[in-house]
This record gives C-alpha cells, structure tokens and sequence, in this order.
C-alpha cells in the first residue's frame, strides 16, 4: 500500500492522515478537498469566530504530514475497480488504499440564495462572510433552532444584535434532545431576548438585490437584513452513487471502519453498527467522533484496527451554558428528566426498551462522567453486523431516530 487517498480535508481526514505516518507510513498520501483551506476547527464558527477576528482555528500539524494537498476542487466520482478518485476535468488521483471523509453539506433555503443577505454556516468562507455582515449590525431572522442555529443566536445576542428565532417543531432541539429538554433551552432562547417564533417555516424572502423581509408560513413578515440558514446537513455522498459501495444516509461500515478492501470512512460521512442499540446503524456528526474515526480509519487501513464502537459525545454552549451529552438522545428515545434547577442546570437520561443509552446535561458533570462508564461497558458487547441488502441508497434522514436511523448530531 503505497498511495492512500483521503477524500475530504477536514478534522477526520487529517486525522487519518497523522495517524498514517504515525503508525509508520511512509508512502503518498493525496488530500483533496473542496475548500481552499486546509483543515481547521468548525465549532468555534457558531461562537467565538463571530466575536472575535483574532480567533485561530487552523488545525496543527498540516506540514509535518508530507502530503500532496489538493485543494478548492471536491471529489466528483469513485472508480473502485480502477482505484481512482475523480475530480471533475481535472486528473483523477490513484490510490491503492481511500478514506472517505467528505462530511456533510449545509441544507439551504429552496429560492433563497438569490439575495445578499441570506448565509449558511457550514465552513469558514461562510463563516468569514457572516462576520463581515455583522458590522453593520443587522436585525438577523435564523431559520432553524437545532445545535447550530441555537449557538448562532446566542453568539449575535451576546453582540446585542436583534435576533429571531424561527423553528417548524414544538420547542428547539426536541429531536435531538426531546420536549423537556427542548422546553428548557426555549426558555434559555427568551430570557436571553431571543424572538422565538415555534411552530414556524420561513416560506420565502424579499427584498430589492437584499433581504429585508423573511416571510413565515403563517403570512407573517419579518423585517430583516440578515438571514441565516440553519436547517441541518445531508452526508455528502452524491459522489459515490453507482461506485459499488453501501449508501444508506451516508457510508455504511463494519465494526473496524471499512466500507469495502482497503476503502475506510470516517467522521461524519460514515454510519457504522452501534452495540448500543443492538447492532443499529448510526451515523454521528460530532467533533469528537470525527478525531476517533478518522484514526480507526488509518488502522484498518493498515490491518491493524481492533472492532470500533466508541459512545459518542458532544457539547453545545449557550449563554453561559454547557451542554454535556454521552451516548444516543433524542426524541425517539424515553427521555427522563432526571433533575432541573431553577439556574437552569439540569440532568436527563435517555432510555431504550427499559436500558441506559444517554444523557444530557447543564451542569453535573459527575453524573454525566457514571452515565459515561455505564455506557462504554455496554458498548463493549460485540456489534451485530448490519442488516439489508448489500447496497442500497436511503433518504436522507431528518431526526434522531428515524426510518434510516438514528443520527447523532453536534
């Protein structure tokens, strides 16, 4: 194995390719990826990147990998006989070994982008445009009320900026993390001067070359200079359909990471059988995950991956807050709320079928760090092997527990 490709040069690419070398590969290694930068960190885009231009979030340790960065062009097709990954006109790039890598995409706004004004905030370049519009100090509507939009609002709050939240469901995160939980961040959202708007779809934009008004399904109008997208992400998978491989609301892999000889994913592209949940397949888009799978990545690649099933984790800050989860949470699963101050710290515990599969909290960390052990020894149990057919391609799935299942989202 003499030339690895890495499709996507984010965290879990990178990380792949450090574990390569470190584990003592000394062939070519190919980066491509779509944007021009090489990889950085994405969660301080929703925080502290807006407030402050001095923020570094370039990721350490890009020139010490010897690696041929092929940048600003995204990976368009997968030859998996040939070993080639293409890259539109420009020369396809061999491999003998390929870790997909290729993470999400930002969904938009059907009719939307035809205005200044209206921004997703999926990479830097997105995030670079939304912190030069927020100079002018607009009056801001954000479309969607999960992880993402919630950090963004109480970033632009914490600027003092007039902020409108509009979310389709009962409360935000319930499907992340259910209605009680949910409740409890709405709260958060109000005391904090947000205009939430529940229950709501932002059904179209006005305005003469720019926003001015965010236009709800309700037939009411939003005034608006600045409209931000954040309704969640699609694996980016587009690329792979008819190579052979297993899609289904992202790469499907075994217990070592691999999706076919010598083929890893890793991050969150990839869905892998959790022994959590009896052999489910999982596909989590997380950061810590992402530093997890794109090692394992390497080690299968290199026939030296022990079976792989790590709990996933995640947090969230939201006006002084620190949201804490471990294992699998969300709506479909029977939510416990366990214990809530009028502070607003809290404890809640998410059950399957009568078994521990998850916590959430704001505030007690022990009790998140015994939830945490409970659920590594659980997961210890050997995976069963995914179900279905040998290749399929799913919808994308839009909860946490749905007809594709679960997605653990950051």
């Amino acid at each position: 194995m003499r030339r690895v490709a890495i499709a996507g040069a984010g965290l879990a690419g990178l990380t792949a390719a450090q574990e390569l070398r470190r584990l003592g590969h000394d062939g070519e290694i190919s980066m491509i990826g779509a944007e021009r930068h090489r990889p950085y960190r994405r969660p301080p885009l929703s925080k502290e990147y807006l407030l402050d231009d001095t923020t570094d979030v370039a990721l350490a340790g890009t020139d010490e990998l010897s690696a041929t960065w092929l940048l600003g062009h995204p990976a368009t097709g997968l030859d998996l006989a040939g070993r080639r990954v293409r890259r539109g006109a420009l020369p396809p790039v061999p491999f003998d070994a390929l870790v997909i890598a290729t993470g999400v995409r930002a969904r938009t706004l059907p009719g939307a982008g035809e205005l200044r004004g209206v921004v997703t905030l999926r990479g830097l370049d997105d995030a670079l445009a939304l912190r030069a519009a927020l100079a002018g100090r607009p009056r801001v509507v954000v479309a969607g009320a999960g992880f993402l939009g919630s950090e963004v609002a109480a970033t632009l709050r914490a600027l003092d900026l007039p902020v409108t939240l509009v979310e389709p469901d009962s409360v935000p995160l319930r499907r992340p993390l259910g209605e009680q939980v949910g409740a409890i961040v709405a709260g958060l959202h109000r005391a904090h001067g947000v205009d939430l708007r529940l229950g709501r779809r932002v059904a179209g934009v006005t305005g003469a070359g720019r926003v001015e008004r965010v236009h709800l399904d309700d037939g009411t109008a939003l005034p608006a200079d600045l409209l931000v997208v954040a309704l969640g992400a699609e694996p980016e998978t587009e690329w792979l359909r008819g190579c052979g491989l297993r899609l289904d609301h992202g790469v499907v892999v075994d217990h070592l990471g691999l999706a076919a000889p010598r083929v890893a994913a890793a991050g969150d592209v990839a869905r892998r059988p959790s022994a959590l949940l009896g052999g489910e397949l999982v596909r989590v888009e997380h950061h810590g995950n992402a530093l997890e799978q794109g090692a394992q990545a390497a080690r299968a690649l290199l026939g030296v991956a022990a079976p792989f099933d790590p709990v996933p984790s995640f947090w969230c800050h939201l006006y002084g807050h620190r949201l804490q989860s471990v294992g699998f949470t969300g709506a479909g699963y029977d939510l416990r709320l366990v214990t809530r101050e009028p502070d607003g710290r809290f404890f809640a515990e998410y059950h399957r079928d009568g078994r521990l599969v998850g916590a959430v909290t704001a505030g007690f960390v022990r009790r998140l760090t015994a939830c945490r052990r409970l659920l590594d020894e659980e997961s210890r149990q050997p995976p069963m092997p995914p179900s279905g057919p040998s290749s399929m391609t799913g919808p994308p799935g839009t909860t946490s527990q749905g007809a594709t299942g679960p997605v653990a989202t950051r």
